[in-house]
């Protein structure tokens, strides 16, 4: 009779799993990707190395599971700013802003995320993130197109171009210094909107107003 594994069983070895990630996330937000290395993971997860290597037999799909869970909250957390909004302007001002403020928060971790140089291999788990990114902005493009509340346009082309101006702005390396400045980090993602608003078409009064209007979420 084969062997099936308990509730209890799968709980804590959910458990180990999501401490591994959580251990490998406190790295890369200190060090970047370049520190996320097993035997350190496995001492901030408080397990042995040959334990991670259960759960991840190489580096890369450690780094390539932890972009994949970064990937899908950073969506979320767009998606649910965007869906909350009152209409589709708002909408998009909302995910603009929403990105903005969490990418801020921890700058390192974000360039990690999107930017930093890595092997091949790990690097195609961050352009499927950067991939549903454009997408989560095309979609608020296209239904903002759909209703005249912007010029027509090719959605897809402006939300890459607008993927590009964000991480640039905000955590490429030429992005300016901002450190736990909140009014800075403030000033950059509203900087930001409203070069992505007026960028769309959005004329200016109003992408002002949609700047002004938009209430900066909480990080995280």
């Amino acid at each position: 009779m084969p062997y099936r594994r308990t509730d209890n069983v799968r709980r804590k070895l959910a458990a180990r799993h999501d401490a591994i990630l959580s251990a490998a996330r406190a790295l890369a937000s200190e060090g970047g990707i370049a520190a996320v290395q097993m035997v350190p993971v496995a001492e901030r997860a408080g397990i042995a190395a040959g334990t991670v290597y259960r759960y991840f037999p190489s580096k890369t799909e450690l780094i390539a599971d932890l972009v994949a869970a970064l990937a899908q909250s950073e969506i979320a957390a767009l998606s649910k700013a965007a869906d909350a909004a009152p209409g589709p302007l708002s909408a998009l001002a909302a995910a603009l802003a929403t990105f903005g403020v969490r990418a801020l928060a921890d700058r390192r971790l974000a360039f990690a995320l999107i930017a930093e140089p890595i092997d091949r291999d790990a690097d195609a788990a961050r352009i499927k993130y950067r991939k549903a990114l454009a997408g989560a902005f095309e979609t608020r493009i296209r239904v903002a197109v759909a209703g005249g509340h912007l010029p027509d346009q090719d959605p897809g082309a402006a939300a890459l171009a607008l993927v590009g101006a964000l991480i640039e702005g905000l955590v490429g390396p030429l992005a300016a210094p901002i450190a736990d400045d909140p009014a800075k980090r403030r000033a950059t993602v509203q900087a930001l909107m409203l070069f992505a608003l007026r960028a769309l078409g959005v004329v200016d009064a109003r992408a002002r107003g949609l700047v002004v209007q938009t209430r900066l979420p909480l990080a995280h």
